[in-house]
Formats: C-alpha cells, sequence, structure tokens
C-alpha cells in the first residue's frame, strides 16, 4: 500500500507538471507594475528547477543575483546555482552590453533559456525585479510554498525608465524613522524601479543628522518635549530651559551604512539640510545662528509663520553651514545636496543690523535678494565641492543661483519658469505628489494633512506639461513624491501612506506616456496587493472604499445617495436596513432615493464577493427636517455649509471640514430657532458636531435647548456639559439632549462656543445638523 501511494504520488506530480507546461499566457496574465516599454509573449513556458543555474560574468551582477537566490530559496526551497559557464538549457544568463543605457534591459525567456542583457547592475537589478513579477505573486513569501509551478512565459521584454530621476522623499524631521525602516523603504523603492531617496533630515521639529563638529545639533536639536498627546498645530510653545524626551538621529555610520546599502540598489540617497528657514531645532542648538540670538525650544508642533531663521548677515552663519556641509558631503557621494529655501518668513532680516549691513554691501534691493544672495552663495560652496544643490521653487524669489537645480512643489509654474531659464527642474506638485494628503474619505483614514489625493490622481500625475516645448521638456530630470510626517509617527502609518500610491506614481515615472491607462493599471493592481500581502507591507485600500454623495429636495422630503468608486466600471451593491453585504445585495446602477429613515451599506464586489471595508450610512429623517431655522449670530462666510437650511437638511457632514455640508462659527455660541410649523412632541435633540483642534475646530462646552410656543417666551428644557479635552484626532460627535416630553413649536438650540484655544488664538465651532426628534 505504501509503495502504491508513491506511484500515485509521482504520476499526480508528472502530470501536474505537463499541466503546468502547457499552461498558455495571454498579455491580461502580465501584471507587472511599472509597465515596460514593450513586451511579446511567445508560446512555451520557462520553468525554474533546482537544475536551473544563473550564469554571471560580470561582478556587477552578482549582488541582484544573489538577493533573486536568497528570495527563491525562502518561497521555493530550492538553491540556484551561480555560475560562469552556460549549460545547454534550463539557465538564466546575463550579459553585458555597453551601447545600452544605463538603467535599460532586455529580458527574453524561451523554454530553454532566459538571457538578461543589460550594460551595468542597475539594469540587471531592474531585470530580476521584472522576473519577480513574472513569477507567481508567492515568490515573495517568506516561507516555501507547495504546489505552486515556478514557470514564466516565453517573452521579450525591452525596457527602460522614460525619466531619470525617480524619487521618494521620507521626513524624518517632524517624526523620526530608524535606519532598520529606511532599508526596507529602499527595498521597495528598487522594487517599484525607482531611484531616488531623499532623507528630509533637518526641519524646526528635529535635527537628524550627527554633525561631530557641532555636538548640540543632536544633542538638544534632536529631542523636543513629547506633546504627542495634542493635534500637531495645537501644541502649546516649549520653554528652553526644559529637556526634549522625544526624537533620535541618526548617527554618520548609520547613515553610511544607508548610503552603501542603497547603491546596491541603485537608489541614490539625497540629503536634504534646510536653509535659512525650518531650522528651529538648529537655532534652539546654536542661538548665535539667529539674528535675535534668543534661546527657543525646540517646538513640538507645527511653527507658522517661521521667523525663527539663520541670520544671513552674520559670517558665522556661513562658517557653521560650511562645515556642515563638509561633513554631509563626506557621508552622502550623491550628486545633489537639497537646502531647501521656502517659506521664509524674513520679518528679522527687516530689522537686523546685520543683514541690513549685508544688504548695503552687496547692493541688494531687499530682504527678498537677500535670500537669493544667500542660496547663491551656499551654491557656490556646494558647486566648490562638486556637488549641485537642489531647492524649492521659492528660490526662483530674488534671483535663481545659477546652477541649481529647482524642486517645484507649489504647482508646475515655478518649474515650468525655471527650465525656460535652462535650469534642471525635478517636479513635485503638491496636487499629485504629497502622499501626506488624505487618500480616501476622510471619515474612514486615519489623520492627515487636509487635502485629497487618491491613487487614480497621482496616476494622473506628468511632469512635463503639454504646452512645454521640446527645448524646455528636456531640462526635466522627473518627479519626487513627498511624505510629510506631521501626522505620521509609526513606520506601518508611513506605509499605509506610501501604498500603492508610490505604485502609482513609479508608473508614471517609468512607463511611456502612451502606454500608461488607468483601467489597465488598475487590473494589475490586484497581484501588486498580494505582493505587499506575503511583504508584510500596510498598504492602504483605500482605492476599494465607496464613496456617497448626497443631495435632499427639501420641498419632497427625500434624499439621492449616489455610490462611486476609484476603480473604473465599478461592481458596487448596496442594501438597505438591517441586511447584510451578501451576493444578494442589489447592483448600484443610478442615485438611490430615500424618504424616510434608513440605514444604507454598500461595498464594492470582484468576483461575487465583497471587497474592502463595508461603506455605512443612516440617513436620519427627523420633525425638523426642512423647518425654518434662524439665528441670533449668522454663520461664517466661509463655511455656509448648503445654504440657509443646512442644519435641518437631513445630510450629515464628513471629517472633511470642506465637504460643504458644514456651518461654523468662530469665537461665538450658535444660537439657532428651529420653527416646527406646528406643535409637535419631542423629547430630545441632536446636535452633530466637529472636533479638528489642529485646524482650531472644538466642540461646544455645552449643548442647551429651549422650547416655547410663541416663539417669544422660551424655556429652558435640559442641557449636556463637556469640559474641553486634548484631542489628537478628527472626530465627530453627536451631542444628544434628552429630556421629557414636550409638546411645542419652536425650539431654540444654543452650543457653546469654547472661547479660547488652549495654545492661544481663536476657535472654531462647526455644526452639521440639527435633529429634532
Amino acid at each position: 500500500m505504501k509503495k502504491l501511494s508513491s506511484i500515485i504520488l509521482v504520476i499526480t506530480a508528472f502530470v501536474c507538471n505537463f499541466c503546468f507546461a502547457q499552461k498558455v499566457f495571454t498579455e491580461n496574465d502580465i501584471q507587472i507594475i511599472p509597465k515596460p516599454a514593450s513586451l511579446k509573449i511567445s508560446e512555451g513556458v520557462f520553468e525554474f528547477s533546482g537544475n536551473t543555474k544563473l550564469v554571471i560574468t560580470d561582478k556587477s551582477q552578482k549582488e541582484s543575483v544573489t538577493a533573486f537566490v536568497s528570495k527563491f530559496g525562502k518561497a521555493v526551497g530550492l538553491k540556484l546555482q551561480i555560475t560562469a559557464k552556460a549549460p545547454k538549457s534550463n539557465y538564466v544568463q546575463f550579459v553585458v552590453n555597453t551601447s545600452f543605457e544605463n538603467e535599460a534591459y532586455e529580458l527574453k525567456a524561451s523554454k530553454n533559456n532566459v538571457i538578461i542583457t543589460a550594460k551595468s547592475s542597475a539594469g540587471f537589478m531592474y531585470a530580476l525585479e521584472t522576473l519577480r513579477q513574472l513569477l507567481p505573486v508567492a515568490i515573495e513569501s517568506k516561507t516555501v510554498i507547495a504546489n505552486t509551478a515556478w514557470i514564466i512565459p516565453a517573452i521579450e521584454i525591452k525596457d527602460k525608465p522614460r525619466f531619470e530621476q525617480r524619487g521618494l522623499m521620507l521626513d524624518l524631521s517632524r517624526h523620526f524613522f530608524g535606519k532598520e525602516y529606511i532599508l526596507k523603504t529602499i527595498d521597495r523603492l528598487a522594487m517599484h524601479k525607482m531611484n531616488v531617496l531623499r532623507l528630509h533630515m533637518v526641519d524646526d521639529q528635529g535635527w537628524r543628522m550627527e554633525i561631530k563638529k557641532y555636538p548640540k545639533l543632536t544633542e538638544v536639536g534632536a529631542w523636543r518635549v513629547d506633546q504627542e498627546d495634542k493635534a500637531w498645530n495645537a501644541r502649546a510653545v516649549n520653554d528652553p530651559n526644559q529637556k526634549g524626551t522625544y526624537g533620535g538621529f541618526l548617527t554618520q555610520k548609520e547613515l553610511k551604512e544607508i548610503v552603501a546599502y542603497a547603491a546596491i540598489k541603485n537608489v541614490e540617497i539625497i540629503p536634504e539640510i534646510e536653509m535659512p528657514a525650518h531650522v528651529s531645532a538648529a537655532i534652539a542648538a546654536y542661538p548665535f545662528l539667529s539674528c535675535v540670538e534668543k534661546p527657543i525650544a525646540v517646538p513640538s508642533g507645527g511653527v507658522w509663520p517661521i521667523t525663527d531663521i539663520f541670520c544671513a548677515g552674520k559670517e558665522s552663519t556661513f562658517e557653521f553651514l560650511e562645515n556642515v556641509i563638509d561633513e554631509v558631503i563626506a557621508v552622502f557621494p550623491s550628486k545633489y545636496i537639497h537646502i531647501g529655501g521656502d517659506e521664509a518668513t524674513k520679518d528679522h532680516w527687516k530689522t537686523c543690523p546685520y543683514c541690513q549691513k549685508r544688504i548695503q554691501a552687496e547692493g541688494l534691493k531687499d530682504v527678498n535678494e537677500l535670500q537669493s544672495y544667500f542660496v547663491k552663495r551656499i551654491e557656490k560652496y556646494i558647486n566648490s565641492k562638486g556637488k549641485k544643490m537642489i531647492g524649492w521653487d521659492e528660490i526662483l524669489e530674488g534671483g535663481l543661483a545659477p546652477e541649481a537645480t529647482v524642486m517645484s512643489w507649489r504647482g508646475t509654474k515655478g518649474g515650468i519658469e525655471a527650465a525656460e531659464q535652462k535650469h534642471d527642474v525635478i517636479m513635485t506638485p503638491e496636487s499629485h505628489c504629497y502622499f501626506n494628503f488624505y487618500q480616501g474619505p476622510q471619515n474612514d483614514e486615519p489623520t492627515a494633512f487636509n487635502a485629497f489625493l487618491p491613487l487614480h490622481t497621482v496616476y494622473e500625475f506628468d511632469p512635463i506639461a503639454d504646452a512645454m516645448s521640446p527645448e524646455v521638456a528636456k531640462h526635466i530630470l522627473g518627479g519626487h513624491a513627498n511624505l510629510w510626517a506631521e501626522f505620521i509617527n509609526t513606520d506601518a502609518l508611513s506605509e499605509y501612506m506610501l501604498f500603492p500610491r508610490l505604485a502609482a506614481f513609479s508608473e508614471t515615472l517609468w512607463s511611456t506616456k502612451e502606454s500608461r491607462n488607468w483601467d489597465d493599471f488598475s487590473s494589475r493592481l490586484g497581484a501588486l496587493f498580494q505582493r505587499y500581502d506575503y511583504l508584510g507591507i500596510n498598504y492602504a485600500k483605500s482605492a476599494y472604499l465607496i464613496v456617497a454623495s448626497s443631495k435632499v429636495d427639501i420641498a419632497s422630503k427625500k434624499v439621492s445617495i449616489s455610490l462611486q468608486n476609484e476603480f473604473p466600471k465599478p461592481d458596487i451593491r448596496y442594501v438597505l436596513g438591517d441586511q447584510e453585504i451578501t451576493q444578494n445585495a442589489v447592483k448600484y446602477q443610478d442615485a438611490i432615493q430615500i424618504d424616510k429613515t434608513t440605514v444604507i451599506k454598500a461595498s464594492l464586489f470582484k468576483d461575487n464577493q465583497p471587497i474592502g471595508k463595508t461603506f455605512t450610512d443612516t440617513i436620519t429623517f427627523h420633525k425638523a427636517s426642512g423647518s425654518a431655522i434662524q439665528f441670533k449670530t449668522p454663520f461664517n462666510e466661509n463655511y455656509k455649509g448648503d445654504g440657509d437650511l443646512s442644519l435641518v437638511n437631513i445630510i450629515r457632514g464628513t471629517k472633511n471640514f470642506h465637504d460643504g455640508q458644514w456651518q461654523a462659527w468662530l469665537n461665538s455660541d450658535m444660537e439657532a430657532v428651529i420653527d416646527l410649523g406646528i406643535k409637535q412632541d419631542i423629547q430630545h435633540v441632536i446636535l452633530g458636531s466637529l472636533e479638528s483642534q489642529g485646524s482650531g475646530i472644538y466642540f461646544p462646552t455645552a449643548v442647551t435647548v429651549y422650547v416655547s410656543d410663541d416663539g417669544i417666551n422660551y424655556k429652558e428644557t435640559a442641557k449636556t456639559e463637556r469640559a474641553f479635552a486634548p484631542n489628537i484626532n478628527t472626530e465627530l460627535k453627536d451631542f444628544k439632549v434628552n429630556f421629557d416630553t414636550k409638546k411645542t413649536r419652536f425650539v431654540k438650540v444654543i452650543a457653546s462656543n469654547l472661547g479660547k484655544a488652549p495654545s492661544g488664538g481663536g476657535t472654531w465651532l462647526f455644526v452639521d445638523e440639527i435633529v429634532v426628534n
């Protein structure tokens, strides 16, 4: 019996392998991101086995091949052999062709072999990343996966990047991220054929690089008072005498290790050392660097306006910066050094005797030209060290430094202007490249910067505008994505904000413009998500989320709800009431009409199964719906909601306070009187409110309800109070005021404004609906 079982297993394995060998691949089976420049599928497959050899002839190929062998061993359980001589068949051979562009490659797979041709280690590595995506997604597994055909189609791929600069910036200053996470990020950049990682190591909230000549930069500047329990823009100003305990920094040894590892992955590490603004951490360490030389603390949160900046009049400032640059250059062999140059409020320069003396001595017109002098002087020093300088598009103000590369973030206008002046440009407009923005409905997302950048918008990015001439376009080097970290304090959250948007971004920079297609890209995402799952990447599934938009007809008291999703032609299904989302849910085709209180649930479906998070909302009709409403103090002109009846229009607001459903009062209470038309029995009032302390929006401290029969004489019925409490999140809350049943026509509701923020300044009170029942 035991012998018979063995025979059956051998026969089964033979049949399975025969089936695998007969698999016919089509272009729909090729799920590579970013999309190659060209590919052609032929009949047949190449199968990896224990006898497969990897044939290398050059030292530059070995690092990438070794990494591939390691990955193959973990997932398949086979150790592929590396050799210098090709056997008759069943091998992958690496061939050097010096006529290729540096990052280009060709991959030709047949039944007998795979031939990879490239000029450099970069091309070979990218070819192996493509080979990795031709293999089953289980190749990403950290443990052996059985019963899998390790085959790829017979295929010919010719590929090269469209742009030379394909980058990502990690902000280490606002929240610190250590060496291990940076190394992981480098692996993931290589996987997506990205080749630049900018490390934003200096900002107001922390100095993150060891500078041996100035130890206080990390002893003092790398640490701030822990106010992580408060919203970023609602944190108090710190006492310079209070020791900071929250933060961290990278030693030069650690940074050199990061740089060396990145080089293996064809990733250039560009250091970003801000100046003359965004330097409070440096001034906290060395007050002589500022105009006023006043001791300050490292800020724990947002700073605006940024007035504590380097003094441009003192020679000691430039001595300091040149010494810092020397140490930076010793660690980073990159072609570029990024010096920032943005958002400098120059108030101190206007009154500083050193700065005014500099303006006179250099024949400058004003402080804008003084900033230009500052930037040009720093650039000259950087150039003298054989490096090139990058600055934000603000460095255009007052005159652009001669050899500077401009990074255009305030749209593309500054970049186009610089390119027209024959300067190199890296495009990074916040509209498409700021990954600190929300990527899905705010109600379902972790706190982020209050702007919206969904996956499909990232995919629309193109560094070259249609109107650019070829002469201008040749100065556009590519694009960088930026992940500012004000609201990102963990590795997992950083991953969530990066992926899968980084995949979309990579294709905009690598693939040809003609080959890019959102429908096609979104169809390839599923396989990439499976790879992310194996790799343990905490990617966002926001693209699956259902987005609802509502309209109300006050006269008929009907709400019309439209549902949509990021994916093309989505299979959205919904149910009303207490039902669960199953295969029997109603397929969404047109706006849903609702005329009574009900729960709506909706989900995206794939293969007849719901995927992603279920959208759930309750539409509540109430006795005040559509009733006349008057306010003692008018709502603010900037937040009018949906018009005069917005607070009784049934539609609720979201965590996005710009969604058009919120009415707001600045520093004053909301006092509203609702006329129910006739006397009615009521027993509670609900006031919907929003809190986002970082934006100056606070919950009411009390909600008081009064009733009246004539609209003149009111009697207090009930009141609910809530004391202020620090809140790091954006939060929605219904304040419910219960009371014994009252028969009344007029209802007055007063929501008490906090009046003064704990950190100073005014306070907003936001209301989206007053429910009366």
